[in-house]
């Protein structure tokens, strides 16, 4: 990582942007409650990453934006940060490999974070045929399984959840949707997922995966419609019953 100041300076928290596109959420919870107190108490103890943005006094940040947050919570004006001179292409691969070591991170999260990675190393290899399908070509997959110590169908999984409607792949983040049968639903054409959304709402409940694999096929076929989801759900309940 290139830098021309190997020191953190000050940066007053208004000049401070988020970094377009980021996919960690900054949530106001437990964890973000811990570190408040720990800023309150001890300031910023590892500097933000930040780039300067063209033609502006202002700084995107590529590291530290749960850190930015709690300092704002507190009051403070101005964070420790360091200036790096990075690329959006090189910023991304940073930012995805300075949030995967997290704790908890949301399904919806690696999602979005393995996406903008595998788009970047696609870009730094100057390919430009990531499609809806293959969002990421085989090297890039390769190099993130590596880096996440996974396999690259996993990777490739977790991007399939890219598809998905932001209220369906809400479920899959609160664990009412399981991680494979959301990767099944993330097939359906859109308004397929909104009408099966609808009948979630309305019946209380989610597909299972072998569900969710029938509603793939039918969506392939071209014959899924909402009665399908009726009677799919209503089927699933009397065998419940």
């Amino acid at each position: 990582m290139n830098n021309t100041r190997n020191q953190p300076v000050n940066i007053p928290v208004s000049k401070l942007r988020p970094f377009a596109g980021h996919p960690f959420k900054v949530k106001d919870n437990e964890e973000m409650n811990t570190l408040i107190e720990s800023v309150q108490t001890q300031g910023i103890l590892s500097p933000l990453i930040v780039r300067p943005i063209e033609n502006t006094d202002e700084y995107e940040v590529i590291s530290g934006h749960r850190r930015l947050h709690a300092a704002v919570k507190v009051g403070i004006t101005e964070v420790p940060a360091l200036i790096v001179f990075l690329d959006r292409d090189a910023v991304a691969i940073v930012l995805v490999d300075s949030n995967l070591h997290r704790e908890h991170i949301l399904p919806s999260e690696k999602a979005f974070a393995y996406k903008m990675k595998a788009e970047a190393l696609a870009h730094k290899e100057n390919r430009t045929d990531l499609t809806s399908v293959q969002l990421a070509p085989k090297l890039a997959t390769e190099q993130i399984a590596e880096d996440a110590g996974t396999s690259k169908d996993t990777i490739k999984r977790y991007i399939r959840l890219t598809n998905l409607i932001p209220e369906i792949l809400q479920y899959v983040d609160d664990g009412r949707i399981a991680f494979t049968p959301a990767v099944e639903l993330s097939y359906l054409y859109e308004q397929e997922q909104y009408d099966l959304l609808e009948q979630m709402e309305l019946n209380d409940c989610t597909p299972s995966l072998s569900q969710a694999c029938r509603f793939k096929k039918m969506s392939g076929e071209e014959r899924l419609d909402t009665r399908s989801y009726c009677h799919r759900y209503e089927r699933g309940k009397s065998k419940s019953a």
